[in-house]
Protein backbone atom coordinates (compact mmCIF):
# COMPACT_ATOMS: atom_id res chain seq x y z
CA UNK A 1 0.00 0.00 0.00
CA UNK A 2 1.34 3.47 -1.32
CA UNK A 3 0.91 5.81 1.97
CA UNK A 4 1.03 9.34 1.63
CA UNK A 5 1.04 11.53 5.36
CA UNK A 6 0.29 15.07 5.77
CA UNK A 7 1.98 17.10 8.88
CA UNK A 8 -0.63 16.31 11.23
CA UNK A 9 -0.63 12.64 10.63
CA UNK A 10 3.17 12.14 10.23
CA UNK A 11 4.06 13.83 13.65
CA UNK A 12 1.94 11.34 15.42
CA UNK A 13 4.72 9.00 14.34
CA UNK A 14 6.08 10.35 17.25
CA UNK A 15 4.69 11.94 19.65
CA UNK A 16 1.88 10.00 22.05
CA UNK A 17 -1.70 11.40 21.50
CA UNK A 18 -4.80 10.40 20.16
CA UNK A 19 -4.41 8.68 16.81
CA UNK A 20 -0.87 7.51 17.26
CA UNK A 21 -1.35 3.86 17.39
CA UNK A 22 -3.42 3.92 14.08
CA UNK A 23 -0.59 5.77 12.39
CA UNK A 24 1.80 3.19 13.21
CA UNK A 25 -0.48 0.46 12.11
CA UNK A 26 -0.73 2.05 8.85
CA UNK A 27 2.89 2.56 8.59
CA UNK A 28 3.03 -1.40 9.40
CA UNK A 29 1.03 -2.10 6.64
CA UNK A 30 2.36 0.16 3.94
CA UNK A 31 4.71 -0.43 1.61
CA UNK A 32 5.53 2.66 0.82
CA UNK A 33 5.56 6.03 2.41
CA UNK A 34 5.75 9.66 1.52
CA UNK A 35 5.34 13.11 2.77
CA UNK A 36 5.65 16.47 1.24
CA UNK A 37 9.31 17.74 1.64
CA UNK A 38 8.01 21.04 4.22
CA UNK A 39 6.49 18.01 6.48
CA UNK A 40 9.97 18.01 7.91
CA UNK A 41 10.01 21.39 8.81
CA UNK A 42 6.74 21.56 9.85
CA UNK A 43 7.46 18.49 12.21
CA UNK A 44 10.17 19.84 13.41
CA UNK A 45 8.32 23.26 14.21
CA UNK A 46 5.81 21.00 16.14
CA UNK A 47 8.44 19.18 18.38
CA UNK A 48 9.76 22.79 19.08
CA UNK A 49 7.06 24.19 20.08
CA UNK A 50 6.25 21.09 22.55
CA UNK A 51 9.48 21.77 23.85
CA UNK A 52 9.39 25.30 24.83
CA UNK A 53 5.91 24.97 25.89
CA UNK A 54 8.01 22.23 28.14
CA UNK A 55 5.40 19.39 27.16
CA UNK A 56 8.58 17.49 25.31
CA UNK A 57 11.49 17.01 27.70
CA UNK A 58 15.03 17.48 25.54
CA UNK A 59 15.90 14.11 25.85
CA UNK A 60 12.36 13.01 23.72
CA UNK A 61 13.06 15.70 21.21
CA UNK A 62 17.02 14.28 20.77
CA UNK A 63 15.67 10.93 20.53
CA UNK A 64 13.01 12.39 17.91
CA UNK A 65 15.23 14.24 16.10
CA UNK A 66 17.39 11.54 15.09
CA UNK A 67 14.18 8.92 14.55
CA UNK A 68 12.43 11.10 11.91
CA UNK A 69 15.94 11.72 10.51
CA UNK A 70 16.41 8.17 10.11
CA UNK A 71 13.08 7.29 8.82
CA UNK A 72 13.20 10.32 5.90
CA UNK A 73 16.07 8.14 4.11
CA UNK A 74 13.77 5.29 3.55
CA UNK A 75 10.42 7.08 2.68
CA UNK A 76 10.04 9.01 -0.74
CA UNK A 77 10.25 13.25 0.02
CA UNK A 78 8.08 14.65 -2.74
CA UNK A 79 9.86 18.39 -3.96
CA UNK A 80 8.36 21.44 -4.77
CA UNK A 81 7.91 21.56 -8.83
CA UNK A 82 5.92 23.98 -11.02
CA UNK A 83 3.68 20.84 -11.39
CA UNK A 84 3.22 20.60 -7.95
CA UNK A 85 2.36 24.09 -7.34
CA UNK A 86 -0.40 24.02 -10.31
CA UNK A 87 -1.99 21.04 -8.50
CA UNK A 88 -1.87 23.45 -5.16
CA UNK A 89 -3.54 26.02 -6.74
CA UNK A 90 -6.58 23.83 -8.15
CA UNK A 91 -6.69 22.55 -4.61
CA UNK A 92 -7.06 26.22 -3.82
CA UNK A 93 -9.73 26.84 -5.84
CA UNK A 94 -11.78 24.03 -5.24
CA UNK A 95 -11.49 24.05 -1.21
CA UNK A 96 -11.38 26.93 1.56
CA UNK A 97 -7.64 25.89 2.58
CA UNK A 98 -4.46 27.05 4.24
CA UNK A 99 -1.67 27.12 1.73
CA UNK A 100 0.59 24.44 3.28
CA UNK A 101 -2.54 21.97 3.53
CA UNK A 102 -2.65 23.00 -0.39
CA UNK A 103 0.60 22.08 -0.95
CA UNK A 104 0.34 18.22 0.84
CA UNK A 105 -2.39 17.81 -1.18
CA UNK A 106 -0.94 18.50 -4.65
CA UNK A 107 2.32 16.61 -3.76
CA UNK A 108 -0.36 13.44 -2.62
CA UNK A 109 -2.21 14.43 -5.92
CA UNK A 110 1.03 14.35 -7.75
CA UNK A 111 2.38 10.76 -6.26
CA UNK A 112 -0.47 9.05 -6.32
CA UNK A 113 -1.19 7.21 -2.77
CA UNK A 114 -3.30 4.41 -2.34
CA UNK A 115 -4.44 6.54 1.09
CA UNK A 116 -4.15 10.00 1.84
CA UNK A 117 -3.47 10.08 5.57
CA UNK A 118 -4.59 13.48 7.63
CA UNK A 119 -5.93 14.78 11.18
CA UNK A 120 -7.66 18.05 9.36
CA UNK A 121 -11.13 16.92 8.63
CA UNK A 122 -10.77 20.22 6.18
CA UNK A 123 -8.11 19.48 4.37
CA UNK A 124 -9.56 15.66 4.21
CA UNK A 125 -12.63 16.93 2.06
CA UNK A 126 -10.21 18.70 -0.03
CA UNK A 127 -7.92 15.88 -0.61
CA UNK A 128 -11.10 14.40 -1.40
CA UNK A 129 -12.48 16.45 -4.00
CA UNK A 130 -8.96 16.16 -5.44
CA UNK A 131 -9.78 12.93 -5.95
CA UNK A 132 -7.81 10.87 -3.10
CA UNK A 133 -8.84 8.30 -0.93
CA UNK A 134 -8.43 9.40 2.47
CA UNK A 135 -8.06 8.18 6.12
CA UNK A 136 -8.60 10.22 8.83
CA UNK A 137 -6.35 9.86 12.17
Amino acid sequence: MKTFFDTSAFAKRYINEPGSRTVAEICTNSDDIAICIVAVTECFSTFNRLRREKRLAHSSYIHIKEELLKDIADISLILLSPSIVHRSILALEMSPLRAIDALHIACASYWQPDVFVSSDTQQIRAAQRMGLRTRTV
